[in-house]
């Protein structure tokens, strides 16, 4: 903290008696010089134009720490936030108001430049607070139930492009998509588009356009209006169906929505309920850990859950009164993370439309009849959530419900039921059991499926039953051996029993972590058994060669060929990372059966640019060589940047990142809480954002790189909605910092001045004296005082004495001239 901060707080502290005597909180409104009359007057060069620790409120809720400078002209100027590490959420507040309150701002209530609904300002000195009130403070956020889309909506641009080859000596094929999302306004509009190519393909090329549609939020519901396939939206379930999925339709889609949800404290749907006979205190237990206690009053009451996290678990809950446990008992928390509102019982889709095709040369696009479907979910109980879906999908109508059970902390169960007309029906049922070993899952699905009646045939074929059973078993046995099991049986041409075991030892192999794994098999028999059924053993060891990305993995085995006999085998791998580098990965596999030898190689990579990989590989049956290649890339643009990228993530929204900086090497970690993170490097950068929902993204340097150097700014905020693009530009400036004093023409000290550079900025204290972070490659300093420029400093670092990372320049006289020798330029203002 500068010595005018420190000076001006204990001044505050030693005058803090007197002054509460004649200062009440009717004295809200006076002004910065009546209430600085009571100060001694050789305090008041210590009070004015120079910087002041304080405590920032915006409409009664803490905003920050801070520096600010007071004027006599009852003005005020925040130089900077001290604590700018402190709660993420803040920091977009905080870099609005330091923006607007950059340059002096009268004290009162405002008249001209009121952005951000200021009503007015004040300081106290009493307390030594800065208090913002705003037009928000009248608005009771507890109706805030959704958050606000951004205020002049959003625009851009993200496509998504993908390229998928695979080539052998029997069939030759390829795909190419595009899928892009735009934000214009309020709407956000999407749309796909493909064309693939293969061998066989009586067509050729095939092309088709998947979806080109509109949609909107509005608080809890979304509207979609276009060329879309009907997907669900926000349902926890979507009951399975038999027979053919929803098509492209063009038409109309409503529903519920929760993507404009805020996530705020809701209660648990199961009450808890308390009965103490004396005041006392309710401990809550999760697992044998207390995660929040509560004090309680005689009598029957309940216990705040809004404060307990979110989830679906057991809690044990104690009373204790005088210090004593008086009872204990068991509880259920039910806060289902994908049920944001357990008052809102229903969540729905519907869609009405033709089912239409656009651009297509697909043979099976010709059906133009109706499409319509109604899909829900309902939460039945705070345990129980029910699904149904009615569709009339090619002519034919479909029925399905679901449930699922949360019968037990470690016990879930799901039971779907279905039906198409002129194709069967059937059932899904599934349980899923965990215990703090493992885990245990039995599922099993039966169907009678009717296939349409052939030209010619008189009666429809028999309905032909299809049946899948299975169990997994999943144990660890200590810290270094697990073990696994899977039974199944199924019905069809290659049906029949299955049989999985195996045992994995984790440990260490020549100072290395290392992996054994054993297992055995017996499985129906395929078509590469020649039907008959597949019996064998594998070993396999999977071992770290270092600490620099390489891994080596062998396997030895014995299956079945395709003549039914023993087929031995053996296989080496080869894996190595790399770092810094286009290519992030690089394998090669050699193969031996009986058959012959093999090999296979792969690589990965990623740039700026675009993500992918390539392979190649030998058959050791017929010495065939196949490969295939992989590319995704994503452009972005906001109407006026457009950048690539080859980040491998969904986007929601984009952020175009300019980063300018003269370290070389650079890498920026830029992390974001409603967001995926993301590495930037200098030059052009494009990170993915989330929808809706404001982001703030907070900037540091990667790993433990430490620099002599500034960020700026060192965050960002953003709000946008589905599709939209913006931009920011970052620049990483070596810094060092200066210490000088600044004097006038007649050689006095200029006190309360702003010391500008692009890297920081400062304010002199009443000597004159500052000290502010500096670019290397700007050595220029641009003086404002009241929002005027003073001059502009050039620094000669030959003529300084320079300490490590610190410069210190001594006296510098500010000078008008100098602003005439710049042309009037702000060469060095910083934000």
């Amino acid at each position: 903290m500068p010595s005018g901060a420190r000076i001006a707080s204990l001044l505050v502290l030693t005058l803090m008696p007197g002054l509460s005597m004649a200062m009440t909180p009717a004295t809200g409104s006076v002004g910065v010089l009546s209430q600085a009359q009571g100060l001694p007057a050789e305090f008041n060069e210590h009070f004015f134009d120079v910087p002041l620790a304080v405590r920032i409120d915006l409409d009664g809720q803490p905003l920050g720490e801070a520096l600010i400078a007071l004027d006599r002209r009852d003005r005020v100027q925040l130089v900077e936030f001290v604590d700018s590490d402190g709660e993420p959420s803040l920091q977009p507040l905080r870099q609005r108001w330091a923006a607007q309150l950059a340059d002096p701002v009268p004290l009162g209530t405002c008249v001209n430049d009121c952005r951000n609904e200021l009503l007015a300002l004040h300081y106290s000195l009493h307390d030594s607070r800065l208090s913002i009130l705003t037009r928000s403070v009248e608005r009771s956020t507890d109706s805030q139930r959704y958050h606000a889309l951004p205020e002049h909506g959003s625009q851009g641009l993200i496509l998504r492009n993908q390229l998928n080859i695979s080539a052998g000596q029997q069939e030759q094929t390829g795909r190419y998509a595009l899928q892009g999302q735009g934000s214009l306004g309020d709407w956000t509009a999407l749309g796909q588009v493909q064309a693939d190519r293969s061998q066989d393909s009586r067509q050729g090329t095939r092309r088709r356009v998947d979806q080109l549609y509109a949609e909107r939020l509005i608080e809890n519901h979304f509207y979609r209006l276009g060329y879309f396939m009907p997907d669900s939206q926000g349902l926890a379930r979507q009951p399975r169906t038999l027979g053919d999925s929803p098509d492209t339709a063009l038409g109309v889609m409503f529903g519920s929505s929760d993507s404009l949800a805020v996530s705020s404290a809701s209660p648990s749907a199961t009450p808890i309920y308390v009965t103490p006979t004396r005041a006392g205190v309710v401990e809550i237990y999760r697992g044998g850990v207390l995660i929040n206690s509560q004090p309680v009053q005689p009598g029957l009451q309940a216990i705040d859950t809004k404060v307990l996290p979110g989830g679906i678990y057991d809690v044990e809950v104690r009373v204790l009164e005088d210090g004593r446990v008086t009872s204990s008992s068991e509880a259920f928390i039910y806060k289902p993370s994908n049920w944001s509102n357990p008052d809102e019982r229903w969540r729905y889709n519907l869609y009405l439309g033709q089912r239409s095709t656009l651009l297509s040369n697909w043979d099976e696009d010709r059906d133009n009849s109706l499409s319509a479907g109604a899909l829900f979910n309902y939460l039945a109980h705070s345990r129980v959530v029910l699904g149904g879906s009615l569709q009339r999908v090619r002519g034919f109508d479909q029925y399905g419900v679901s449930a699922d059970w949360d019968a037990l902390q470690s016990l879930k169960l799901y039971a779907n039921l279905f039906h198409t007309g002129q194709h069967g029906q059937g059932y899904d049922l599934q349980a899923l059991w965990n215990y703090d070993a493992g885990n245990l899952v039995l599922s099993r699905s039966q169907s009678w499926q009717q296939y349409p009646r052939l030209r010619g045939q008189l009666e429809r074929a028999p309905a032909q039953q299809v049946i899948q059973t299975s169990a997994a078993w999943m144990h660890r046995i200590d810290q270094r051996w697990s073990a696994n099991a899977r039974i199944a049986r199924s019905d069809g041409l290659y049906g029949g029993n299955a049989l999985d075991l195996g045992v994995t030892y984790h440990g260490k192999l020549l100072g290395s972590d290392a992996n054994w794994r054993t297992s055995v098999f017996d499985r129906p028999g395929s078509i590469t058994t020649g039907g008959h059924r597949n019996r064998g053993v594998d070993f396999t060891l999977s071992m770290n060669l270092g600490q620099d990305g390489r891994r080596l993995s062998a396997t030895l085995g014995s299956r079945t060929a395709q003549d039914g006999s023993r087929d031995h085998n053996v296989s080496l791998t080869y894996q190595q990372a790399l770092q810094h580098h286009t290519l992030r990965n690089v394998s090669g596999t050699l193969t031996a059966d009986r058959y012959g030898a093999g090999f296979a190689t792969n690589a990965q990579f990623q740039n700026n640019a675009v993500y992918g990989d390539a392979y190649l590989q030998k058959s050791s049956l017929d010495d065939g060589l196949s490969g295939g290649l992989n590319l995704e890339s994503t452009l972005a643009t906001d109407g006026d940047k457009i950048a690539a990228s080859g980040l491998f993530q969904a986007y929601e929204a984009g952020v175009i990142v300019d980063v300018e900086s003269d370290i070389q090497g650079l890498s920026l970690r830029a992390d974001s809480p409603q967001s995926f993170g993301a590495t930037l490097y200098p030059g052009r950068n494009v990170m993915p954002a989330g929808a809706y929902r404001p982001g703030q993204v907070q900037l540091d340097f990667q790993g433990a790189d430490a620099h002599a150097a500034v960020i700026q700014p060192s965050s960002f905020s953003y709000h946008l909605n589905r599709g939209g693009v913006t931009y920011q530009k970052i620049r990483v400036m070596r810094t060092v910092t200066v210490l000088g004093r600044l004097l006038n023409h007649r050689g006095d000290p200029i006190k309360g001045a702003m010391v500008i550079n692009h890297a920081s900025r400062s304010l002199t204290e009443a000597d004159g004296f500052f000290a502010v972070e500096m670019s290397e490659s700007t050595p220029t300093l641009e003086v404002r005082r009241s929002g005027a420029r003073l001059c502009f400093l050039k620094l000669d670092e030959k003529h300084a004495q320079r300490e490590n990372e610190v410069l210190l320049v001594g006296d510098q006289q500010c000078s008008a001239d100098s602003l005439a020798a710049n042309g009037g330029a702000s060469e060095g203002e910083a934000g």
